[in-house]
């Protein structure tokens, strides 16, 4: 499951949707607006995404995860809009009979989702400025 949302997240009840009693784990990853980034301070965030390609691309990486890491399943929402600081920006959950492959699963998800989901991010700084940023780090990675 992957939606797209204007709305807060609220990971409690994102959660209940992943009980499962073959489960015997449960990870999820929480994305936070932070007030800073490459030494300038941010005031907030704007996601903006390709909706049905977004979803589409989603969907990939959660069936890849299903069958790469052989978890019972996984959900992410993310958030599009404006966002204050430390707001929710992006929630993934995931289940699994066992935690390793719940563990694995979650992080593959998130970088998955950084280097090809269309979701773009703007960050507005506390000296008026604001820009459009990428995920180095996830660029980075898959170089490697």
């Amino acid at each position: 499951m992957f939606k797209l949302s204007e709305e807060n997240i609220q990971p409690f009840r994102l959660q209940e949707a992943l009980h499962n009693e073959k489960a015997g784990g449960y990870v999820s990853f929480e994305g936070w607006v932070r007030n800073h980034n490459l030494g300038k301070k941010v005031t907030k965030l704007e996601y903006e995404a390709y909706p049905s390609l977004a979803i589409k691309e989603a969907k990939q990486i959660l069936e890849e995860a299903k069958q790469k890491f052989s978890i019972l399943d996984a959900h992410c929402v993310h958030r599009v809009g404006s966002l204050d600081i430390g707001k929710i920006a992006v929630w993934i959950g995931v289940n699994s009979i066992h935690r390793g492959p719940a563990f694995l699963a979650c992080e593959y998800i998130i970088d998955e989702f950084k280097l090809r989901v269309p979701i773009w991010k703007k960050e507005h700084y506390v000296d008026g400025d604001s820009g459009w940023v990428k995920c180095h780090h996830c660029h980075e990675k898959h170089k490697a």
